[in-house]
């Protein structure tokens, strides 16, 4: 992991950075998964934090990050599904992809505190959507809840950052 960490971060930056350019050339809305602004302050630090990426190599991540981020415009909204780790364990336990069978706890536990901290600090439009007593994949009353928040927080009297 040592070795790789850092070209596979690389991987995904690129990635990311050439979807985001495709999706500002397109007139339609649209929802991404995952932005490439959760690389460098959860996925790539993460590693950093675990030794698992040199400092120097996170370091030239973090600077190859703000380059590219510079040319893109932030999402009119980011949501972020906030979730305890007992929670998230049981979902990736219900999808069942096996390449998720060995996420640890520890390394979850991990993620979990980059998310919050990155969020809290997030500069642009955010929902924060509490999901550990939300089934919104399996309970339409649960979707229709979030697509509520969402619609409020876009379109509301008093939307706010």
């Amino acid at each position: 992991m040592l070795r790789w960490s850092f070209n596979l971060q690389i991987y995904f930056l690129s990635s990311r950075f050439r979807k985001q350019k495709e999706l500002l050339t397109d007139a339609h809305s649209f929802i991404q998964d995952r932005t490439i602004y959760e690389d460098v302050e959860i996925f790539a630090r993460n590693l950093y934090d675990m030794g698992l990426m040199s400092h120097r190599d996170y370091e030239n991540y973090r600077s190859l990050f703000k380059e590219m981020t510079d040319y893109l415009r932030p999402p009119d909204l980011l949501i972020y599904l906030r979730a305890k780790v007992p929670t998230l364990v049981n979902q990736i336990q219900q999808r069942g992809r096996d390449y998720e069978n060995s996420i640890r706890i520890d390394y979850l536990e991990g993620l979990n505190k980059l998310y919050e901290g990155w969020i809290m600090n997030y500069p642009h439009q955010k929902l924060i959507i509490e999901t550990d007593d939300l089934d919104f994949v399996n309970r339409k009353e649960d979707l229709g809840k979030v697509i509520g928040m969402i619609e409020e927080r876009l379109f509301g009297l008093f939307a706010e950052n």
